[in-house]
């Protein structure tokens, strides 16, 4: 039955990757094709689209009755897109933030932080508050969008946008594309949730704590792929960009739907642990990349700092939750 519940998740986390890739190329040719700008993709579709596992598997999981899961899984990921994602990717090499669009984006992203933090802090994720947070995922694209269009081909972001999206693709293949994506998504989420909620029940473990675990790591793999595709072709703002994108979209958007299908209460750990974790690598991050006296940086020493939080995150995870079991 293990074994069963183990190939489920693999193959549920192989198709997701397939499909998130297939949604986010098809989208992103049809936006081209329109004549939309490349740094109006890069931050809403492409950014956005990298955290369409975290939502549907969230979504899946809230309707099949499992909030916690879809709640750990946004947290789990905002602290491993950070924490390892980011980690890995400046060790790589070093990265180096240019753009004006980015540093815009960290003030609000800091806001959205916080903001989600005051909505959890009574551990409860009630309907009211899931629409107040999806209400500020629409005013945050509208705000890129703006800032896009203000911006147009000038940023750095921009350049290295205009070079990743695919060009010559029509729009019938694009199109085809994402509706494979739309179909592949939720399908591979469904065999996903099904495997980690029954290897929950096999250890005897919250599904809370699948979700921080091996569902947020799972589901963070496009974010993995992209960091370091872009790092190799030395486009930095592309990496650390479509971190801040996906942690807001995380916490606006996949805490929202949660909000909305399943209203829950949370495990006080939740709020005491998981989220300051995922708060203090957010400060870290704000404090390594704004770049207050010119260009950001994160070097190899602050991405030992990143990936030791992490580790060390991982092991008071298990000593606190599993180990205990």
């Amino acid at each position: 039955m293990l074994l069963l519940s183990l190939t489920y998740i693999i193959l549920g986390f192989v198709f997701l990757v397939w499909g998130a890739d297939r949604l986010i190329e098809g989208a992103s040719a049809v936006a081209r094709n329109l004549g939309v700008s490349p740094l109006i993709v890069g931050l809403t579709v492409v950014g956005f689209g990298t955290s369409a596992p975290e939502l549907v598997v969230s979504g899946v999981a809230s309707l099949r009755g499992s909030p916690g899961l879809a709640v750990g899984n946004a947290i789990g990921s905002n602290i491993a897109n950070i924490g390892l994602i980011l980690g890995i990717t400046a060790l790589v090499r070093p990265l180096q933030v240019e753009s004006s669009t980015l540093k815009r984006e960290y003030p609000l992203f800091m806001v959205v932080t916080l903001a989600s933090l005051a909505f959890l802090w009574d551990a409860k994720l009630m309907r009211f508050e899931g629409a107040i947070l999806l209400g500020g995922l629409l005013m945050t694209t509208a705000w890129m969008v703006y800032i896009g269009m203000k911006r147009g081909d000038k940023d750095p972001l921009a350049q290295e946008f205009a070079a990743e999206i695919p060009t010559g693709v029509s729009n019938g293949r694009a199109l085809w594309w994402v509706a494979l994506g739309m179909v592949v998504l939720p399908a591979s989420s469904h065999v996903l949730v099904i495997g980690a909620i029954d290897v929950a029940r096999h250890f005897g473990v919250t599904d809370t704590v699948i979700g921080l675990t091996i569902v947020a790591l799972g589901t963070s793999l496009p974010e993995l792929a992209a960091g370091i595709t872009s790092v190799l072709k030395n486009e930095d703002d592309i990496a650390i960009g479509n971190i801040i994108g996906s942690n807001m979209f995380n916490l606006l958007g996949v805490l929202g739907i949660v909000g909305i299908i399943h209203p829950t209460m949370l495990p006080i750990a939740t709020v005491e642990r998981d989220f300051m974790v995922m708060l203090a690598l957010s400060v870290l991050l704000y404090m390594m990349a704004y770049g207050f006296r010119g260009p950001g940086r994160i070097g190899r020493l602050s991405a030992l700092l990143l990936l030791t939080v992490f580790a060390g995150y991982m092991v008071w995870l298990w000593d606190t939750e599993i180990r205990l079991v």
